[in-house]
């Protein structure tokens, strides 16, 4: 049996619609509900499951979008909700892993949220596939790229549940230098600046494969924006190991690089193609 055009080019949206129900149902705060009528009861786990499916319909869904199933033009598709979705994807699944060693069930109804903002974003721009690639190296560029805004969007979650862990502290509402997690605030720390570290590590990666591969090198706004990205994280691990930078100070930092390898690709792309409306290059 023959599928029509027609459907082929429907799976990608009901795929889509999938991960946001899991995503929708994952983001109900059921769970502390349940807690708080029962508190010695074992938390429900169909949100984590939930979650679970979303985050798998996601992939599927990532994997129609950028791969350009059904589309008349082949090749891969990149573009700034592409690109967002990805980075909150890695996001959810480095969640996953790190949640079997260390508890983070407060963070499940803000990834979810996250999770079907982006697959939502992604449904509704596309993007392109680029006019030009220039070197076929240049796709390891792209991939290196969006792992680093992964690990660097991890980095940001754990900063978030630091800051969150210390206003808490200040108000008295824990003791013994617990986490709102059970997360002793220097573990919390580390973890962070790990992430940093190894996001930071991945960028520099794929700046020196662009710089490489790229046919011909151009100083336009991505570029000069990737490059403050990365010697503001440059600082920031720097400091962070010679100067012991911690704490509010570390973190601005970290907030400020995250700030502008957002705009670098994702900020320049949205001007490109929702305000401005044209094609995506490479």
């Amino acid at each position: 049996m023959i599928l029509s055009s027609e459907f082929v080019h429907a799976w990608p949206l009901w795929v889509g619609l999938f991960a946001l129900l899991g995503y929708g149902v994952a983001a109900l705060p059921v769970a502390a509900v349940a807690r708080a009528n029962a508190p010695e009861a074992a938390p429900p786990r169909w949100p984590s499951l939930a979650l679970g499916v979303g985050w798998v319909m996601h992939a599927l869904a990532l994997l129609l979008h950028v791969g350009a199933f059904g589309a008349a033009q082949v090749g891969v598709r990149f573009g700034f909700a592409p690109v967002l979705s990805l980075t909150v994807w890695l996001v959810i699944a480095v969640h996953a892993v790190e949640s079997r060693f260390v508890p983070l069930p407060a963070v499940r109804r803000a990834l979810a949220a996250a999770g079907g903002f982006s697959a939502l974003l992604a449904l509704l721009y596309p993007g392109e596939v680029p006019t030009h690639t220039g070197s076929p190296w240049l796709p390891l560029h792209w991939m290196l790229g969006v792992v680093s805004y992964g690990l660097f969007g991890v980095a940001l979650l754990h900063a978030w549940l630091l800051g969150s862990a210390e206003r808490r502290l200040r108000l008295k509402a824990l003791r013994d230098g617990a986490g709102p997690l059970g997360l002793p605030l220097l573990r919390l720390e580390r973890l962070t600046f790990r992430f940093v570290e190894a996001g930071f590590v991945v960028l520099s990666a794929a700046l020196l494969f662009g710089v490489v591969f790229a046919s011909p090198w151009r100083w336009d706004h991505k570029t000069v924006l990737s490059l403050l990205g990365w010697g503001t994280f440059a600082v920031l691990v720097v400091g962070r190991h010679w100067r012991g930078w911690r704490g509010k100070h570390a973190v601005r930092w970290l907030y400020a690089g995250a700030l502008l390898l957002l705009l670098a690709y994702v900020g320049s792309r949205f001007v490109f193609e929702v305000l401005l409306r044209r094609g995506a290059v490479a």
